[in-house]
């Protein structure tokens, strides 16, 4: 067994990792984004579950709204991006199979 705790504290953390997943935190403050039209993975899919806050997710050109309790599945090659238009930071978890 193997545990670790989010503190959601910076940008970007892995927090646990195993030959075929990837498990990170992922804090983007109010106003700013991440991603964008040149990011993907090339070979793994991307899980994101939203913790708390409010954003818009940018998959391939097509925006879709995320809300805490969202869970979004980006995948392998899609480009892709995060914007937080919400007042709080926006905290997720993201799970890469395989790890990126």
């Amino acid at each position: 067994m193997e545990q670790a705790h989010l503190d959601f504290d910076r940008y970007f953390e892995v927090a646990m990792e195993t030959d075929e997943a990837q498990a990170a935190e992922m804090t983007v403050e109010p106003g700013r984004s991440v991603g964008g039209p040149e990011n993907y993975h090339e070979h793994s899919d991307q899980w994101l579950f939203v913790v708390s806050g409010t954003g818009v997710v940018t998959i391939d050109d097509d925006a879709h709204r995320v809300d805490a309790s969202d869970l979004v599945r980006i995948e392998a090659g899609e480009r892709h991006g995060l914007e937080n238009d919400g007042d709080e930071p926006l905290e997720t978890v993201n799970f890469y199979t395989p790890p990126r």
